[in-house]
Order: C-alpha cells, then structure tokens, then sequence
C-alpha cells in the first residue's frame, strides 16, 4: 500500500497516542508471524460473510411471515455453493434442532431464496452442535445490557468457535469491543477456552463531529499481542470501510480495508 502524507500522518499520531496511553504496551513481547496474521484476517473475513449472510437470510425469512414462537435460533455455514442460514428452535428435551426454514445463497450473494419445512426437519448433526455451542456460551457469557449477535465458525480437529458480540443498533455507528471467542467441543456442550477479544465497547461512527469521512480508525489492546478477529471484521463492515490501527506491545498494526493485516513502519 502506497501511504499518503495524511495517512503518514495519522500513523504518527497514533504512535503517539499507543505510547500515551499505557505503559503496558511498553513492554515488547514476541512478534506474531506473517501465517498468524493471514489466519487471523481469514477468519475476520469469514464473520464478516456470515454477518452478511444472516443478515440477507433473516430478511427472507421475514417476508415469509413466521408464526410467533416458531422461530428462536439461526446458524449459517458456507459450503461449496454458498452460505446456508437455517431457522428454527430446540425441541422440548433439546436432543434435536427443528429447522422450520432453510435460506440457501443464490448465484449472487444477495439472493437467499427460502424453503419451509412442513413438518419441521429434525437435526441432531451440525447444526443442533452449533446451536448447543451457542447455548453454552452464552451462559458464559457475562452480557452488558444491549443485543448481542453470535457467530459459529469451524475450527480445527471438529471443534468449534462461538463469537460473542455487540450487535449494531444504530446506523452508521459501528460498536467494537466487550466480545469473546469460544472454542467448543464438537457437541456444543463444552467450552475449551475462552479468549476475551476486547474489554470496553467502542462505538465508531462513519462520520466525524463535522461531517467528514475519517481517514481511518484507531484503537490499543492491553488484553492480546495481536489484532483479533473482530478487528479485522469491525473494518470489512463498516459503510464504507477505512482502515483500522491496533496499537500492541508489538507495535501498530494496519487492518486494511480488505481485511489484510500489515505491519506500522
């Protein structure tokens, strides 16, 4: 990327500001490797199509007008032909999840086109683990008063990340912060480590006081060494994105505005 002298700029300000704000960050530790960075903007980039995808699905699904109590819970999961967002709710025993609706990506990733199940579809598979997973985190999960959003993404040897975080209400206001990533064990029923991804919720607008489209956006971790996930998909979907500096005790880090992650000179 070829910095503008304003973009030079802003850099410099936000050395400043990281150096200012906690001795903590101070103290240098190991810096993580090019492949930890690509890992973790690929996974940004995954939320950032699941928030997308359960985004159009659900406003399928609306138009259909669902009977009240049918609905509670959703999952989406990419396969080879896109993403798949299924609906529906836990039985009474909660041994199955009973999918009332399937929202499949058409050829064009603003297309969902929606079928009803009549009677329900019984899953006891992925998407009851998942939906367990969710359940498991949350009462886990120590929430602020507000919505929150979750996100279930494949990890490695069949477990599973659970992502906790704020859900954006207003518009044009873009919330980063107060969440956390759970790996899961395959069931859904246990949680094998909890990362608290930021502490405090920042609310980050498009606009500045005056009006005016910011050049990029800001902020410092004390909690990791590293940019998260949630970085990485806190800039994909803002409108329109700008890139994001992560101040650590590793030095800046440039979330750029396709979800790469660069190194502050």
């Amino acid at each position: 990327m070829v910095e503008s002298q304003e973009m030079r700029s802003f850099l410099k300000l936000v050395i400043a500001l990281v150096l200012s704000t906690s001795s903590v960050l101070a103290q240098k530790s190991t810096p993580v490797s090019d492949s930890e960075l690509a890992e973790i903007t690929a996974r940004g980039r995954m939320l950032a199509e699941y928030d997308d995808a359960s985004w159009r699905a659900t406003d399928a699904v609306k138009a259909l007008k669902p009977q009240e109590g049918a609905v509670s819970k959703y999952v989406a999961r990419k396969t080879d032909a896109g993403w798949v967002v299924e609906f529906g709710r836990l039985n009474e025993t909660k041994d199955a999840f009973l999918i009332v609706y399937e929202a499949a990506q058409g050829s064009g990733s603003q297309q969902f086109t929606v079928k009803t199940y009549d009677p329900v579809r019984r899953d006891t598979e992925f998407f009851y683990a998942a939906v367990r997973a969710i359940e498991t985190s949350l009462q886990n999960f120590h929430a602020e008063k507000r919505p929150y959003n979750t996100y279930v993404l494949p990890s490695g040897l069949n477990q599973m990340y659970v992502y906790i975080l704020p859900a954006q209400t207003t518009t044009d206001v873009y919330p980063l912060g107060g969440d956390v990533r759970y790996l899961v064990s395959a069931d859904g029923s246990t949680i094998i480590e909890t990362r608290q991804l930021h502490k405090s919720i920042l609310e980050a607008k498009s606009l500045t006081p005056d009006g005016k489209r910011p050049i990029a956006g800001y902020h410092t971790h004390v909690l990791s060494d590293v940019p998260e996930d949630t970085d990485v998909f806190h800039v994909l979907r803002k409108k329109p994105p700008v890139p994001e500096y992560v101040g650590t005790k590793n030095g800046i880090y440039i979330i750029q505005t396709d979800g790469t992650i660069t190194r502050g000179k």
